[in-house]
């Protein structure tokens, strides 16, 4: 009995990042999103070119990778930076650029206005466009610290008492 086989890995193919992504793909619509915005009227500190060492990122790298990771459910900046190295749809988002996890965590730390401001509008806008109600919210950040020692649990007889 034959198996399926794949393409030989030592094989070369030729494929643009533009082809492996589909029209209908939520990259695009980040890729959109994070275009149309102005940076200082969103509160975000704009990286200058500088004439000496390394240039900078472009903020709205930043911005994209964010967006990404909100949408997907990634929060933490090594993972985001793992995800940009072996995700195809971050590597279309971002062209290839692949930036280190203390980057994106001072881009998170240098920001924090900018990126609140940043998700009420993404919000809002899905809002808009009806792509959510947002008719309910759920939070599910507590931290709950369990007591049932014999002084702290209560049964019906030492409430009674």
């Amino acid at each position: 009995m034959q198996h399926i086989t794949g393409i030989p890995r030592n094989q070369m193919c030729f494929s643009s990042l533009e082809d492996t992504i589909l029209p209908d793909n939520p990259v695009r619509f980040i890729d959109a999103f994070v275009d149309a915005l102005s940076l200082t009227a969103m509160g975000f500190t704009v990286q200058t070119i500088k004439s000496e060492g390394r240039p900078s990122y472009d903020t709205k790298l930043f911005l994209k990778i964010y967006m990404y990771g909100y949408l997907n459910g990634l929060r933490s900046s090594r993972k985001l930076e793992k995800e940009c190295a072996r995700n195809i749809e971050l590597q279309w988002l971002l062209c290839g650029i692949i930036p280190n996890y203390h980057s994106i965590s001072d881009f998170r730390k240098g920001n924090p206005t900018g990126l609140k401001k940043l998700f009420k509008l993404f919000v809002s806008f899905l809002k808009d466009a009806e792509l959510i109600s947002g008719a309910v919210i759920a939070i599910d950040g507590t931290k709950s610290r369990a007591h049932n020692s014999k002084k702290a649990n209560f049964n019906q007889k030492k409430i009674d008492r």
